[in-house]
């Protein structure tokens, strides 16, 4: 925002928030006709959250639709997600996302998104995920153009730090612009401002100290600033501190905004081992669409959060690239001393693997049904002898996309407060995932959440105007 940029401090509706559910929220309002005005903490250039890094949405549809193939029935897709949150779920608000995802699709290509067939490897869903083309950057290009042209007021650098309430009702907001305390009085206001993940304090206090080892794979902006003022007002909350979406990335990411090219995919075609070369838990136990996002966690439980994917060289072409080469050895012994890991363990471990793996048909696509014998924990799918060098290994450390912490909310995104529902605060995106994702993780269905819910609270601010 330029200093001389003319502020508008009584807008119709306040969005505070800059990624893809934020500018939904913000150019649904701003097509009733009410003045709207947008407040996102980064800077420009690192303006919108973790939609920067995102690349796909989840997308019910009964028939093909554009870059989607067959169909993806709300059942379907229901029990998708039941399965990975193990039932920890609020079904009416998960069933509103799932509806309502079909006709996102629509609404994002009318403002400028575009669409491409899904990627090969362990990311193949031309089912259920509809890929952006260009990426989460494009995807917010396209929607940052569509709100200047009809005239959301947008400004950056923008960091919102109290909201006053009074009942149920919220009266000013207080934001941090050009290094002074600025006062607005909106109509009505959409929250739609992530999570707590780069407040690496904040992660101790529910992680304990193992939350120092922790990656951050989105924006370092993300610290939880209003969730916390406002559930410190008396707004209900929903979600376990500890639960979030945490994936397996590559241990020598930067600590803050690596980004989704920083996860590694490599895991259901090998053996995971903690620091002390021993398996821990079933590396083939489902498609890697459903499974990737349990894995941070798994590795957030091991000591000093670190673990090991191995591989052999028949395997090092079935998944995506990793943006950091792997490392080799031309022997398991090798490999183990270029990976800091106990040789004689780790060559154990690997004799008993390829001794419990038995004859049949591999495939990489789908559940091969290819599993260990006698085995503890078991591979259930693609478990083949890793016997062919040159080996490789990958240093795995949990990499945390977003907190599910969060405002509890209504089927109309209202956030609801020990006083009852607010009379003009709305949630949208991660900040109220917690209600739907009580744990685990379906990919793509962040963005799914964020476009549903921001268009939905952009419709009821508007319509509380």
């Amino acid at each position: 925002m330029s200093k001389h940029q003319t502020i508008n401090f009584q807008p119709d509706i306040l969005v505070v928030g800059g990624g893809n559910a934020a500018l939904t929220a913000a150019i649904t309002a701003r097509k009733f006709r009410k003045t709207v005005v947008v407040l996102e903490a980064a800077p420009c250039a690192y303006r919108g959250g973790n939609s920067r890094h995102t690349r796909n949405f989840r997308c019910m549809h009964r028939a093909p639709l554009g870059v989607l193939s067959d169909q993806y029935s709300e059942d379907e897709f229901l029990d998708d997600l039941l399965k990975v949150t193990r039932c920890n779920t609020n079904e009416t608000l998960a069933r509103i996302a799932i509806r309502e995802s079909e006709s996102m699709y629509h609404w994002m290509e009318e403002h400028g998104v575009r669409f491409q067939p899904s990627l090969s490897g362990t990311l193949s869903l031309s089912q259920t995920n509809a890929f952006f083309l260009g990426g989460g950057k494009a995807l917010l290009n396209a929607l940052y153009a569509t709100a200047e042209d009809l005239g959301v007021e947008l400004h950056y650098d923008a960091e919102v730090t109290h909201l006053v309430i009074s009942g149920t009702e919220v009266n000013d907001v207080y934001a941090h612009i050009n290094n002074q305390e600025l006062q607005f009085k909106p109509s009505s206001v959409i929250v739609a401002s992530g999570g707590f993940q780069a407040d690496i304090d904040g992660l101790c206090r529910a992680w304990g100290q193992a939350a120092r080892n922790f990656i951050i794979r989105g924006t370092p902006f993300n610290k939880g600033q209003v969730l916390n003022n406002l559930l410190q007002q008396n707004m209900l909350s929903v979600g376990d501190p500890t639960q979030c979406h945490a994936v397996a990335i590559d241990g020598r990411s930067p600590k803050f905004d690596g980004g989704i090219v920083t996860r590694l995919d490599c895991v259901p075609f090998s053996v995971v081992v903690n620091h002390k070369a021993e398996r821990f838990y079933d590396e083939g136990e489902d498609l890697w669409p459903k499974r990737y996002a349990i894995w941070g966690r798994l590795i957030a439980h091991q000591q000093d959060q670190i673990a090991y994917s191995i591989i052999d060289s028949q395997s090092i072409n079935l998944f995506m690239p990793s943006v950091f080469p792997p490392v080799r050895g031309d022997s398991i012994e090798e490999l183990a001393q270029n990976l800091a890991l106990p040789a004689k363990e780790l060559a154990k471990i690997l004799q008993t693997f390829n001794a419990a793996c038995r004859a049949g048909h591999f495939d990489p696509n789908c559940l091969d049904g290819l599993g260990t014998v006698g085995l503890k924990p078991q591979k259930s799918n693609w478990a083949r002898p890793i016997d062919q060098p040159p080996f490789y290994g990958y240093p795995l450390r949990p990499g945390v996309t977003f907190t599910y912490l969060g405002l509890k909310i209504d089927e109309s995104a209202r956030v609801e407060s020990r006083c009852g529902p607010m009379a003009n605060l709305w949630a949208a995106g991660e900040i109220m995932a917690g209600s739907i994702l009580g744990e685990g993780y379906l990919a793509g269905f962040g963005m799914t959440i964020g476009s549903v819910f921001g268009r939905i609270a952009g419709q009821e601010a508007a319509r509380h105007v």
